[in-house]
């Protein structure tokens, strides 16, 4: 059955358009409807000047991150723990620890608090677990207790996330319009991203309460957008714009790399597993910006900050196995126009995997050293914070 299923995946990628597919040279300006496509490199080394601050170091694969009201934030560590950043400090003791399904990409992954916090102390992880005898994903409910050094599970929002041992997605990430937003990756199943009646491959949205919104693009599905292959970064332009990136693929239909920058809207299908690249179909999103060595990027954030002036409203990748941050500038008159692209911090601190900003206006950045993949020096994974 799966040979079969990437045999038509292939077939697909073989009658898809390439039209739209344009090279990028150093920084590509393009028309609204071109691809960029980066055949060398990353692009430019960044110009603008920042300074980096190491807020927090000894972590552990820190996946996500969840500022609070009063100064504390709360960091993912995949083997299983929920730890405490308070006054600066990480605090030695978790707050929560989990059991968590063995798995390369899987574990305890992304963490959203509730936008009522301050009154319900509730936040959201996104977890690799056993169910059943069988590895899934699941979102969960958790409440953090007054004083902040312990947390209580209160219940599964949303379940039966397929799981498999790469592939996993896991950002979390509460909407402007107080949905909250899960990144989920294909379980190593490409064609249940074109699947509505599955959670694999998608961008879902539900209430805080995990159920579907009424007005969610596919009836009685939390799927918001179709044909994503393993994200996890995705942020807002606007109140009905994303920019998501993508992981392009790893060998499945005799393709590689291609990762992708993406302009999308509630409904949209990113076309996994039938395009990648800067193909085009009938009905499917080609990317405004893709690479032809693997980034693969992890998570991105939109500049929201006063510090770094020049960065305003461009987009942040972190990037692992490339071991930068991208910066993505989108043209203001053509909002899936790619005006120009840099790279930041090229090899200095490893693979960087969540991007986020913070309360303070500042952006964050950890690092994915002790995944297996990077060097894991004594000071371990970091917690970062970019300002001028």
């Amino acid at each position: 059955m799966r040979s079969r299923r990437l045999l038509l995946s292939a077939l697909v990628v073989l009658t898809a358009s390439a039209s739209a597919c344009r090279k990028s040279q150093a920084q590509g300006t393009a028309s609204p409807a071109d691809c960029i496509l980066v055949e060398d490199d990353w692009g430019p080394d960044g110009t603008v000047p920042i300074t980096v601050d190491v807020v927090a170091e000894g972590l552990e694969v820190p996946w996500g991150v969840a500022f609070l009201p009063g100064g504390d934030a709360l960091v993912t560590e995949r083997p299983g723990r929920v730890r405490l950043l308070r006054g600066g400090a990480l605090q030695p003791q978790p707050v929560a620890t989990l059991p968590i399904a063995r798995s390369s990409e899987g574990g305890l992954l992304g963490i959203a608090a509730h936008p009522d916090f301050a009154t319900n102390r509730q936040f959201y992880l996104y977890v690799t677990t056993e169910a059943d005898g069988t590895a899934q994903n699941r979102v969960e409910r958790w409440t953090l207790s007054p004083e902040g050094t312990s947390a209580t599970f209160e219940r599964v929002i949303l379940g039966g996330i397929p799981s498999a041992k790469y592939h996993d997605g896991g950002r979390l990430r509460f909407g402007p319009d107080g949905m909250l937003y899960v990144g989920t990756g294909d379980s190593r199943e490409p064609d249940l991203s074109q699947d509505p009646a599955s959670t694999a491959g998608k961008l879902l949205r539900v209430t805080p309460e995990g159920a579907i919104p009424q007005d969610n693009p596919f009836p009685g599905s939390p799927a918001f957008l179709l044909g994503v292959r393993n994200t996890q970064g995705f942020d807002w332009k606007d109140a009905s714009t994303l920019y998501l990136t993508d992981h392009g693929p790893s060998g499945e239909t005799m393709r590689r790399a291609h990762d992708e920058v993406n302009v999308v809207k509630a409904g949209d299908n990113l076309g996994w597993p039938g395009i990648y690249s800067c193909e085009t179909q009938t009905g499917r999103i080609t990317p405004s910006l893709t690479f032809d060595d693997a980034m693969p990027p992890g998570g991105a954030a939109v500049y929201t900050g006063s510090a770094i002036p020049e960065w305003k409203d461009s987009l942040l990748v972190g990037t692992l196995a490339s071991r930068h941050l991208h910066r993505v500038v989108f043209d203001a008159q053509s909002p899936n126009r790619v005006a120009k692209h840099e790279v930041y911090l090229r090899g200095t601190y490893g693979r960087l995997r969540d991007v986020l900003m913070g309360p303070d206006g500042h952006l964050y950045v950890t690092t994915s050293n002790c995944d297996g993949r990077g060097d894991c020096g004594p000071r371990k994974d970091l917690l970062l914070r970019i300002r001028r």
